[in-house]
């Protein structure tokens, strides 16, 4: 039987008259890409959030690694979070920081490493995505959309996470961008259990194992890309 990474089980969300989530169950299994897809309002994005642990359900259980979120203490949930990485739809590089020090930072809030090893541990995690070594001095604002994107990936990776999330990641690139982004993504995939949320459905196609359309806050279908490819709800939408 394979292994649940993050089991979300009848979950419900409501906000005021608004209900977000009407019992979403999922299964992200170990070591593949997973994608959640939907239109704006659909809950994907609080789904997400959920998941991080950063906001908790009306009803139901949301567990990562076998452990609830929302109901374990502050220093269980730290060291969950040591295991995943978080690529945020933005980049969300800290703009007072060199390249260098982004993806050091996670390094360094670790406490017991010294700096010969967090700068092997940088320049290594920044060759993997691409980015060349007279870039790492370099502030943000110096940086294009897509070198964003992979330093922030860099960053993500720091800690070597069992677990990847993916917030839109390839919001603002150019065709270029997602082509580069997707085949650093698809170097990762049986490496790391990832999971997506993305509106480009070309960029999922090439890279999912597993689709979830969430519409009025139920998962309405699931499947390979193939799969979605012929059902007939997704041919009708706009996310065909």
């Amino acid at each position: 039987m394979a292994e649940c990474i993050i089991e979300v089980k009848d979950l419900w969300t409501q906000f005021g008259d608004n209900i977000v989530h009407r019992g979403i169950d999922l299964c992200v299994e170990r070591g593949e890409i997973m994608s959640l897809v939907g239109g704006s309002g659909s809950g994907k994005t609080t789904l997400l959030r959920q998941m991080l642990g950063l906001e908790h359900p009306s009803r139901g259980e949301v567990k990562v690694f076998g452990v609830s979120l929302h109901g374990s203490d502050g220093g269980k949930l730290r060291s969950l979070r040591d295991r995943w990485g978080m690529l945020f739809q933005e980049g969300a590089l800290f703009s007072a920081l060199t390249v260098y020090d982004n993806v050091a930072l996670p390094l360094r809030e670790m406490r017991g490493l010294d700096e010969e090893l967090i700068h092997d541990l940088v320049m290594m995690k920044l060759a993997m995505v691409g980015i060349e070594a007279r870039h790492v001095v370099k502030m943000p604002a110096e940086l294009s959309g897509g070198m964003i994107k992979r330093i922030a990936l860099a960053r993500a990776l720091a800690l070597e996470p069992e677990l990847l999330f993916l917030d839109e990641p390839t919001a603002g690139l150019g065709s270029d961008g997602r082509a580069r982004l997707a085949d650093l993504v698809r170097k990762l995939k049986g490496i790391l259990t990832i999971v997506i949320i993305e509106h480009d459905m070309e960029f999922l196609f090439s890279l999912a194992d597993d689709i979830s359309v969430i519409h009025w806050g139920q998962v309405i279908a699931r499947g390979t890309p193939a799969e979605l490819r012929a059902n007939p709800w997704v041919q009708r939408s706009a996310l065909a």
